[in-house]
């Protein structure tokens, strides 16, 4: 009888231990999922370029699968170094090369979703077709988006700006 007792009080230990494995770090500092988290601060930015529509992360990857978008990364060139999104140029590639274009679809994004709508909002204003990438580079990696090192190399470490913006994945490096 000991030992039954003593197994099963192994296995409901166990079985805590792993839930808490699952549940820990998907909390963020305050106890709410990090996704949700992103999701809140971008939302309260987004106030401030409420004319420019967004992608998400699921969209954005399909529209880079189809070839159909241009996406600008407006980062510092820190950030950058860490890691981007494949395929994205920087701001000022966009200025000298295609700041005109009124064709392609353009897609901007940051650490979270700030600079990039700013930005966006500019380009709006001058005509160009431009989404902005909801929740930025964080909601990318939540939803599993590849990241490349400059030099193609496929990575996992993120330039998340500073110690709030630390809500990557667990399984991802932040920096900053």
């Amino acid at each position: 009888m000991r030992f039954y007792r003593c197994a099963t009080t192994a296995l409901l230990l166990s079985a805590i231990a792993a839930t808490l494995r699952f549940v820990v770090p998907m909390m963020a500092g305050d106890g709410e999922a990090p996704v949700l988290k992103i999701e809140k601060m971008y939302r309260d930015y987004r106030r401030e370029f409420r004319d420019v529509p967004d992608v998400t992360a699921a969209e954005l990857r399909s529209l880079l699968e189809n070839g159909e978008v241009l996406v600008v990364d407006v980062r510092d060139a820190n950030e950058r170094d860490v890691s981007t999104i494949p395929g994205a140029i920087t701001v000022k590639e966009f200025e000298r090369d295609h700041s005109d274009s009124r064709d392609a679809s353009v897609v901007t994004y940051c650490t979270i979703g700030y600079r990039s709508g700013l930005f966006a909002d500019q380009l709006r204003q001058r005509g160009v077709t431009v989404l902005n990438l909801s929740g930025g580079i964080l909601a990318w990696s939540h939803a599993g988006g590849q990241l490349v090192t400059p030099t193609g190399d496929p990575t996992k470490r993120v330039h998340v700006y500073g110690r709030r913006w630390n809500l990557l994945p667990t399984d991802y490096d932040a920096v900053w």
